[in-house]
């Protein structure tokens, strides 16, 4: 069975600071290219999306249009009056 040594220790205490700042460096540097591929790519897929519904209305040939439900629009029910309360001391 082995023991911990103080060296052994502070060995690992030197690894861990270091490689968090090897990561913090590396983050730095790759985060932000990364980050911009991701919005380049999200925002191609949405002008693809954008397309392809602009091509689908333009296939219509038929649009439909009710003019009852723009003449009578749709009424709110009125429950009941707003009562504002005080509070007394």
């Amino acid at each position: 069975m082995q023991t911990a040594s103080f060296t052994g220790f502070i060995k690992a205490i030197f690894y861990m600071i270091a490689f968090y700042y090897v990561f913090r460096f590396l983050a730095k540097l790759f985060l932000p290219l990364i980050v911009k591929k991701v919005v380049e790519k999200a925002g191609q897929n949405m002008q693809q999306q954008q397309q392809n519904n602009w091509q689908k209305t333009q296939n219509k040939e038929e649009v439909i249009f009710n003019p009852t439900n723009a003449k009578n629009p749709r009424e709110t029910k009125k429950v009941g009056d707003y009562v504002d309360y005080e509070e007394i001391d």
